[in-house]
């Protein structure tokens, strides 16, 4: 029965989580609120909030699992990708922590970690099943053949949908993190209402970069006609860049899944938060006749919780770190 301590360090949270023989006791999340004031996340600020979250976050998830730290049998941590100062945070403490106890290390890469977020609960896949997967900093498709067997059948040739959110946040002058407040304000709007452009792409990769521009032109074209046009249909806009960002990922997905003739689809991920994106999903799996895995909320944005069930599977197949590891801010399968 291995309890396995997960570290989580790769952008602005700061999360640790204890998972006993497959179960997550506990998943603590310190989420840093000094980034607001520049409208996203500064790299060094963020490392020394790690630093001063680390600690307090793991010793909370030790409490709320009741585990002692004597009874942890391996300690896994996100390597990568990510961004390096905060990365290596999380590995010095894990590094540390496993040296000081005697315990095997367990490196995790973050964005496996979010596919394998569906394996925590009782409702997950059967393998093969496709992934999306979709965040701040990536969009893939991914084909899942095993717990670490996994191949990016599809990805952004230029910006991750994420990204497209974030930019348009700022463009329409909400608060970081915008994500949360699009997703708010485009319940309260028609997704009809404004026609963006969806980017012809060969095959089933992704590109961002055309939308953002052709959402940077539309609000500057209109609010030069009228200056409070974005205060007035500020739902309306926001609902539908949602639903096209939406219908962009799912197009792809749907393409990828008939291709392969698989009929389990996830989706993970930050944006997978977005309540726009998971409606879509399963929408359109009830059409085609296909079986939807979305994680829970706390599970889809950065969390230790997805490193500890990576780590367990890991542990299972006897696949340890040595001392000698380092962070990598790209990472790929």
């Amino acid at each position: 029965m291995p309890v396995i301590l997960g570290i989580e360090s790769s952008c602005d949270e700061t999360s640790a989580s204890v998972c006993v023989d497959g179960r997550i006791l506990s998943n603590v999340i310190a989420n840093q609120t000094i980034h607001e004031a520049y409208g996203g996340v500064v790299p060094e600020l963020a490392s020394r909030v790690h630093q001063q979250n680390i600690v307090p976050a793991v010793q909370q998830a030790l409490l709320n699992a009741k585990v002692n730290k004597n009874d942890i049998d391996a300690v896994a941590f996100t390597r990568g990708p990510g961004l390096l100062g905060s990365l290596l945070v999380g590995v010095s403490f894990a590094k540390a922590f496993a040296l000081a106890k005697n315990l095997p290390l367990i490196d995790i890469n973050h964005m496996q970690a979010h596919i394998l977020a569906h394996f925590i609960g009782d409702h997950n896949p059967s393998f093969p099943f496709l992934c999306l997967t979709v965040s701040g900093g990536h969009t893939q498709i991914v084909l899942v053949k095993d717990y670490f067997d996994m191949e990016v059948i599809g990805q952004t040739l230029d910006d991750a949908a994420g990204e497209a959110m974030d930019k348009t946040s700022k463009i329409l002058g909400l608060p970081y993190p915008g994500g949360p407040l699009i997703d708010k304000y485009a319940r309260q709007g028609n997704p009809e209402a404004y026609a963006f452009p969806e980017p012809q792409i060969p095959g089933l990769d992704f590109s961002f970069s055309g939308l953002k521009t052709a959402i940077l032109y539309f609000i500057r074209d209109n609010v030069a006609q009228n200056p409070d046009f974005i205060s007035q249909n500020l739902p309306d806009i926001c609902a539908s860049v949602e639903k096209r960002i939406a219908t962009i990922l799912l197009n792809k997905l749907q393409k990828a899944a008939q291709a392969h003739g698989i009929k389990q689809i996830a989706l993970a991920g930050g944006v997978s938060a977005n309540t726009g994106l998971r409606e879509g999903l399963q929408a359109l799996c009830a059409k085609n006749g296909w079986e939807s895995f979305i994680p829970k909320m706390e599970y889809c944005t950065d969390n230790a919780a997805m490193i500890a069930i990576a780590g367990y599977y890991k542990y299972l197949k006897g696949e340890f770190a040595g001392q000698e590891i380092a962070p990598l801010a790209r990472m790929i399968f």
